[in-house]
């Protein structure tokens, strides 16, 4: 009896020993993926008259500066690809959280015939390799006439089939309790879908929201072939068309610090939201 707890000890210790060695594991691959961020950052801070090895270098030995912010900024116009950017992101957004509600809502509680083949029939588009799209999008955008036009960016984003999947599977797991004390108290479908389905549902649109944004603030294909004046122009697209001046002056600091000026707000969100997004990722589920 009292030889028994030996083993648990030595069972303990060697699950503390593959504890630690997951988060050695965890820690250098986080390393390893934050190594382009690392180098961004350095490099954005780094003066110009560095050069060769020197600017591939990611130990900050100088003194930071500016200067190359200050050369970023002036050679784009970066507050309206800005404003651009959040015009196209919110937009998007503002029209998906509609049609995915009431799509997710007709798929996950209504009753009609073929619906689980409509259903799946809808979902092949996840299948679809986006640049696929690119050709027949751009002739339904020019035909419409919005070629050139922030809302020919937008147009093809307004639904999204794995917006409907999420929001299917979200509505699902809301117990119909709620929806029945509704419909007792006299609730009409739009007053049952805003008023209890949709406030249940918000961790799932938060999900959402976040794939959404960053999807579409890093949306560079597209809007590179429906824009064509600079006045219109996203971030992704602005970004490029001041990368390739850099380039030829290989002033690979002020390329950093504008590649820096495009990622920081996603960058800033995410650190002062972190706890936000992962609660909401691990409610809906996503992975």
């Amino acid at each position: 009896m009292a030889g028994r707890p030996i083993p648990q000890r030595r069972g303990a210790r060697r699950g503390e020993g593959a504890r630690w060695l997951a988060v050695a594991l965890l820690c250098g691959v986080a390393l390893v993926w934050s190594t382009p961020l690392l180098w961004m950052l350095v490099a954005a801070f780094r003066p110009q008259n560095f050069g060769g090895l020197d600017m591939a270098s990611l130990w900050p030995d100088f003194t930071p500066t500016l200067a190359n912010f200050a050369e970023a900024l002036d050679s784009a116009d970066f507050a309206l690809l800005y404003l651009n950017t959040v015009i196209v992101c919110l937009g998007i957004l503002a029209v998906q959280l509609a049609t995915i509600t009431l799509a997710g809502y007709a798929f996950a509680r209504l009753r009609f015939p073929g619906r689980e083949l409509v259903f799946y029939g809808f979902l092949l588009q996840l299948m679809l390799v986006p640049p696929i799209l690119i050709v027949p999008n751009l002739t339904t955008v020019t035909e419409l006439g919005l070629y050139d036009d922030l809302l020919g960016v937008m147009a093809p984003y307004f639904a999204s089939a794995f917006g409907v999947f999420l929001m299917r599977q979200t509505f699902r797991t809301i117990p119909r309790d709620f929806e029945e004390a509704a419909i007792v108290d006299g609730a009409t479908w739009w007053q049952l879908i805003v008023r209890v389905l949709v406030p249940l549902a918000r961790p799932g649109m938060i999900a959402f929201g976040i794939v959404s944004v960053v999807t579409h603030w890093n949306e560079f294909l597209w809007p590179l072939m429906v824009i064509s004046s600079p006045g219109n122009q996203t971030l992704t697209v602005g970004l490029a068309s001041f990368t390739m001046g850099a380039e030829s002056a290989s002033q690979w600091g002020v390329i950093a610090a504008g590649t820096f000026l495009v990622a920081a707000p996603l960058l800033l969100a995410f650190g002062l939201f972190q706890r936000q997004f992962v609660n909401s990722f691990l409610f809906s589920g996503i992975k």
